[in-house]
């Protein structure tokens, strides 16, 4: 039987909320960086580690994501302020579904990716895991393209979810980012 809903989210929702996030942005700094590294000799180790580091990043994302969603279900969320406009309220739940929604396509897709290379994906140098889907240049190349279209996806909605966060903060000024931010409880 599911608990009643919970009033605020509680430090294992919290830490996994802000876990998630910066391996997000590692992923995203990790990409930048190895475009922005030449393919020589002198750096062609420190590409790979690059690259190894940013598939860590979305698998472990994928893993996060897997935990979230099991412990949403077992102890459920916070509600969203009813006292929020309709359209407001309905923005927030869609933002918030596309970002789990991404956060569960976007590594599958790279673990797709690196399967169709035909490359193994090492999670954190230990455990290969295992192949989606047999090498195949021409998929590849499509996933490519899925992998970054689903990536500017999420940047859109993180930069939506952080935006309203922030209008909630300085703007409405109600508990709304405190709730993720406990120290912000005034």
């Amino acid at each position: 039987m599911k608990s009643p809903q919970p009033s605020n989210y509680n430090a294992l929702q919290i830490g996994l909320h802000w876990l998630t996030a910066l391996l997000i942005l590692a992923a995203f700094i990790l990409v930048w960086t190895f475009d922005n590294t030449p393919l020589a000799p002198a750096t062609f180790k420190l590409k790979l580690q690059l690259i190894a580091w940013h598939k860590w990043a979305g698998i472990t994302v994928l893993i996060l994501f897997a935990l979230r969603m099991a412990y949403k279900l077992v102890r459920g969320t916070p509600a969203i302020d009813p006292n929020l406009p309709a359209l407001q309220r309905k923005m927030a739940l869609g933002v918030h579904h596309l970002l789990y929604l991404l956060m569960l396509a976007l590594p599958l897709v790279g673990w797709l990716l690196t399967s169709a290379k035909g490359y193994p994906v090492m999670l954190y140098g230990i455990w290969q895991m295992p192949d989606l889907i047999s090498p195949n240049e021409e998929m590849a190349h499509t996933l490519k393209e899925i992998h970054e279209w689903l990536a500017n996806g999420l940047m859109l909605c993180i930069a939506l979810h952080v935006a309203g966060a922030l209008k909630h903060y300085f703007i409405d000024k109600d508990g709304t980012l405190a709730r993720m931010l406990p120290f912000l409880k005034r």
